[in-house]
């Protein structure tokens, strides 16, 4: 198996880069981007910076980083990050597998966590759904991303996803590099986390389970900066029928994620399943495998939520109920509350449903809560 068989969806290679390089920065799109990112940076100083850097890391490290760290702090509190429980993980490569909150930022805050913690940084798959610029398929493939191909028939899906399962299993055991991937396509919008078994049965494609090392991931952010975006397509959801968002709608919920205020953010990593996988009965049919699978991954991610006052004020509230008072005091409720208005105040809907709508926003903000308390029990 070559590199070049994955020609179509993998990352550049380093030989690559300087003609996508020439592409990239010749695009007045890309440009606008550039400048309104690095306000401070000339236009020349930047192309200069991004010439610079022969590897798709350095591209990471040079480029990205400093603006993920700049933007860590004009928009959110914290970063933290636990990977405890990967005791050997320099010495391995792993498939992390999250829930999703944001299209962008998920992945790359990882990125940043693990290269702070001295590990390599993340092969991320992403949807070409969301590809909807050459300049933003160029980039994301500079930045270590493969195409996650969706938008084919299903016959040629089902060839897209045994191919993507190969590239996996060869990023991981011979290219030796650690991949994120979402534990289900497109994010949960009401929080309530769950793995698609599709999703694992297009990973097992290509080999073993046990070959990609998979670690759940748990991402916390204290505030959801697409949290009204979100209530706003469930109302679109429900009133009009057949609706679908535009892709200027992804592009607003890009931008909205990547510069909204975020609060606190924190990435928790469970043990990898491998050890859990050998015990499972080795004659156990094939279904009840991946929807054991999927099950036990859905209880480490939930089980490793780190909740934020918000989140059990948003149970209480929803509930109408006290059960996690202990968790928030009066105060935390009430600026809970203020935060929850100034958010359906940014709605834009021609007959916006405000019950409705704050009753979406309270169920995303308080279903980590239910999943955490269910998976302890458990």
């Amino acid at each position: 198996m070559s590199i070049h068989d994955f020609d179509d969806i993998r990352p550049f290679l380093p030989e690559e880069l300087p003609a996508v390089y020439d592409r990239l920065l010749a695009d007045p799109e890309f440009q606008h981007v550039l400048s309104y990112i690095y306000k401070d940076t000339p236009l020349p100083q930047l192309e200069q910076l991004i010439r610079s850097c022969h590897t798709n890391l350095d591209f990471q490290l040079h480029v990205v980083y400093p603006m993920l760290k700049h933007l860590i702090d004009t928009a959110a509190t914290s970063l933290t990050a636990n990977f405890s429980a990967l005791a050997d993980g320099h010495d391995r490569q792993y498939t992390f597998v999250s829930n999703h909150r944001d299209i962008v930022l998920d992945s790359a805050f990882l990125s940043v966590v693990l290269h702070d913690n001295g590990f390599n940084t993340v092969e991320i798959a992403i949807g070409d759904n969301l590809l909807i610029r050459p300049w933003i398929r160029d980039l994301v493939r500079i930045n270590k991303s493969f195409i996650v191909q969706r938008s084919l028939p299903p016959r040629q899906l089902l060839v897209a996803s045994a191919n993507m399962s190969r590239y996996m299993h060869f990023c991981i055991n011979q290219k030796h590099e650690n991949i994120w991937i979402a534990q289900r396509e497109g994010r949960a919008k009401d929080s309530d986390d769950r793995t698609q078994e599709s999703v694992l049965k297009m990973m097992a494609m290509g080999g073993d389970l046990r070959q990609l090392n998979i670690v759940p991931l748990a991402i916390t952010y204290e505030y959801d900066p697409c949290d009204y975006l979100k209530a706003q397509e469930f109302q679109n959801k429900r009133d009009i029928e057949g609706f679908r968002k535009s892709p200027q709608d992804d592009l607003d919920n890009m931008r909205t994620g990547i510069f909204g205020p975020k609060g606190k953010i924190h990435y928790h990593a469970a043990p990898c399943i491998n050890d859990w996988l050998d015990t499972l009965p080795a004659d156990l049919p094939k279904t009840e495998y991946f929807r054991q699978v999927a099950a036990h991954i859905d209880r480490e991610i939930h089980r490793h939520y780190h909740l934020y006052p918000g989140n059990y004020a948003a149970a209480d509230m929803l509930t109408g109920t006290h059960a996690y008072a202990a968790h928030y005091t009066p105060e935390q409720q009430r600026q809970f509350e203020a935060y929850l208005q100034q958010k359906l105040a940014m709605v834009q809907l021609a007959h916006p449903d405000i019950p409705y709508l704050r009753e979406r926003m309270l169920t995303m903000y308080a279903n980590p809560v239910f999943n955490h308390e269910k998976a302890n029990q458990a």
